[in-house]
């Protein structure tokens, strides 16, 4: 497995900002993409990880953005995101932006929808670098809430991907 893909692995790249979560920490990271200011990366981070204020002013609107979402789990969130990707993780992360906060799809429905696998809907999850603005928490399991960022087994982002889940069935 890619470990680049996993966003703990990553910690290093987070420098702009890392914020409180109600689950753990955020880690944000901007970059400049053909002279403007874009998102890059939003990384889950342990809850030990240390806070840091943001660096910037997109850091900081990407943090507030996020902090409103913890309080109303249907904020929507309008910040300019880094292209990335291949088309078809794009394909895969364009069909899962569809699903409203407080609602549920499964892999093997996005993957009839795309005409491919529940498998690979799973590995471009996984891959997702803005997690909560393209919720791919909401993408489950046929029968169970299903892997998040390519873990299946219990743990950090499981427990992350439980939350996000019951903080927006509350609301």
């Amino acid at each position: 497995m890619d470990t680049t893909s996993n966003p703990l692995n990553r910690n290093a790249d987070i420098s702009d900002c890392c914020i409180h979560a109600p689950f753990a920490r955020l880690g944000i990271r901007t970059e400049m993409v053909d002279g403007s200011l874009m998102l890059s990366r939003i990384t889950y981070l342990p809850p030990l990880a240390s806070l840091k204020a943001p660096k910037n002013d997109l850091a900081a609107l990407v943090a507030k953005q996020c902090q409103a979402y913890f309080l109303d789990p249907t904020a929507v969130f309008d910040l300019p995101l880094k292209p990335q990707g291949s088309e078809y993780q794009q394909q895969v992360w364009q069909a899962v932006a569809k699903v409203a906060s407080g609602e549920r799809t499964s892999y093997g429905v996005i993957a009839r929808e795309l005409n491919t696998g529940a498998r690979a809907v799973g590995n471009a999850c996984g891959a997702n670098p803005f997690p909560l603005i393209i919720p791919c928490h909401r993408v489950v399991a046929k029968a169970s809430l299903g892997g998040f960022f390519q873990e299946n087994k219990p743990g950090l982002f499981r427990d992350i991907k439980a939350w996000l889940l019951d903080h927006e069935a509350r609301a």
